[in-house]
C-alpha cells in the first residue's frame, strides 16, 4: 500500500447538481428507461452542439453502432477509421461483419491524416471498393481537420461518422464537434468530461434516421399493441436516472472545458524548460477540451521512455497512461489495411513516446504541482 494519496488519471467529477434531477426521477417513479431526464437531456444537447437531433444511449459504442446500420453496413463492406484511438471506435464494424481499414495521424493534430486518407481512397477507389463509411476520432478533446476531410470524402460521396467521445464542448472554426458529419457521437463514461456514470449520444442534422435509430435502440419493436418485431433490435437506450446526472452534469460542462484547459496551461507552463518534452499541439481555428494532457518525450533529446517514467510516477500513486495503441498494432486487426502520413507512422510514434498525465477537474493545485515536481525531479 502506497504512502502517498492516490492521483487518477481522470476521474468523475460532480457538481452536485445532479441530484435535483435524480431525485424527480425517483419522485415520478421514472426509474426505468426514458422519461423528462432522458427527453431533456438529447433537447439540452442537440442545443449545445447545435444539430437537429439527439438520442440518448448507453454508450458512444452503441451510437456508433447505430449510424453504421443506419448507413446501411453490411457483411464484407469497407469501413475506414482512424487508427490512434480507443478499440470501441472500430468494434462497432466488426458487429456489423465489415472490414475496418485504418488510417494514420497527421502531426499538426494528432488525428486522421488528410494525406493518408486521400492515399486509401484512391487506392480503394482504383479496387472499386470505396469505404460505405468513415469513422473519424477526435483525439483526447481536439478536432480533426474537417474541412480537409470532408472535401476529401464528398469527392467520393462518403459519409463521415464522427466520433466526439472525447471532445464535446470542442470547436472547428467556431462550430462545435458532432456536427461535421453525418451522425456524431457522444460518450459519457466516468472518465470524460462530463458523466453519466455510463452512456452516449447519437446527433445528426437528419432527424429521420435519428427516428429510426430510436426505433432500433429500444428492441426494434413494431408499432402493434402486443409485442412484434420485423427487424433486428437493440437494448441501447440510457435510462432516466443516469440522464438526470447527466443533465446535471452539463450544466458545469463549459466550466469542466475551462479547468481541463487550465491545467494544461499549468503543465506546460511548469515543465517547459524541460526540452525533450512537447506537449499535443492546438490546431489552428481550433478550440480543444484538452480532455487529457498529453505530452511526447523526444527520443533524440533523451534516453527516458514513457514508460520509465510511468512506473516512476506510479511509486507515488499517480496514475497515467501511455497514448492509445493504434489499432493497426492490435493484434486483433494486424492483417487489416493501414495507411500512413506520408510513409510516416505517426500514431506509432505518438504511441512510443506518448504520455498522459493526470487532468482531472476534481485534482487539486497541490496535487497538481506534486505530478510536476516529480516530473521535473525524474528528468533531473
Amino acid at each position: 500500500m502506497s504512502d502517498f494519496k492516490r492521483i487518477y488519471l481522470a476521474s468523475p467529477h460532480m457538481s452536485g447538481r445532479e441530484q435535483k434531477y435524480i431525485k424527480k426521477a425517483f419522485d415520478d417513479n421514472w426509474i426505468a428507461p426514458l422519461g423528462e431526464n432522458v427527453d431533456e437531456f438529447e433537447r439540452e444537447i442537440a442545443n449545445y452542439v447545435g444539430s437537429k437531433g439527439a438520442l440518448a444511449l448507453s454508450s458512444g459504442t452503441a451510437a456508433i453502432h447505430l449510424a453504421l446500420i443506419l448507413l446501411n453496413v453490411g457483411k464484407d463492406d469497407i469501413v475506414f477509421c482512424s487508427s490512434l484511438t480507443f478499440i470501441a471506435s472500430a468494434n462497432p464494424i466488426l458487429y456489423q461483419g465489415a472490414i475496418p481499414v485504418f488510417i494514420d495521424s497527421e502531426p499538426g493534430t494528432w488525428n486522421m491524416s488528410p494525406t493518408a486518407l486521400k492515399e486509401a481512397l484512391d487506392t480503394y477507389a482504383a479496387k472499386n471498393k470505396l469505404p460505405k463509411a468513415l469513422v473519424v476520432v477526435n483525439l483526447y478533446g481536439q478536432s480533426a481537420d474537417y474541412n480537409k476531410i470532408k472535401d476529401i470524402c464528398d469527392s467520393y460521396n462518403v459519409p463521415i461518422i464522427e466520433d466526439a467521445a472525447e471532445s464535446l464542448g470542442a470547436s472547428y472554426q467556431g462550430v462545435k464537434t458532432g456536427t461535421f458529419g453525418k451522425f456524431g457521437t457522444f460518450s459519457f463514461n466516468g472518465n470524460k468530461i462530463i458523466t453519466t456514470s455510463g452512456g452516449g449520444m447519437l446527433v445528426s442534422d437528419d432527424t429521420e434516421l435519428i427516428e429510426k435509430a430510436r426505433f432500433y435502440s429500444t428492441q426494434a419493436r413494431d408499432k402493434a399493441i402486443h409485442y412484434q418485431h420485423s427487424e433486428i433490435g437493440y437494448n441501447y437506450r440510457l435510462s432516466n436516472v443516469l440522464a438526470g446526472i447527466g443533465r446535471g452534469q452539463l450544466e458545469v460542462l463549459d466550466k469542466r472545458i475551462h479547468k481541463k484547459r487550465e491545467i494544461f496551461e499549468k503543465y506546460v507552463e511548469h515543465l517547459k524548460r524541460i526540452s525533450c518534452i512537447q506537449f499535443m499541439p492546438e490546431a489552428q481555428d481550433c478550440m480543444s477540451t484538452r480532455w487529457l494532457t498529453v505530452m511526447t518525450i523526444d527520443p533524440e533529446l533523451t534516453d527516458k521512455k514513457p514508460y520509465d517514467l510511468i512506473h516512476y510516477l506510479q511509486q507515488y500513486n499517480i496514475e497515467t497512461r501511455p497514448v492509445w495503441k493504434p489499432l493497426h498494432m492490435q493484434p486483433l486487426f494486424i492483417e487489416n489495411d493501414f495507411f500512413k502520413h506520408n510513409e510516416m507512422d505517426i500514431s506509432q510514434f505518438l504511441f512510443n513516446h506518448g504520455i498522459c498525465l493526470p487532468s482531472g477537474t476534481n485534482m487539486s493545485e497541490e496535487d497538481q504541482g506534486f505530478v510536476i515536481d516529480r516530473i521535473r525531479a525524474f528528468f533531473c
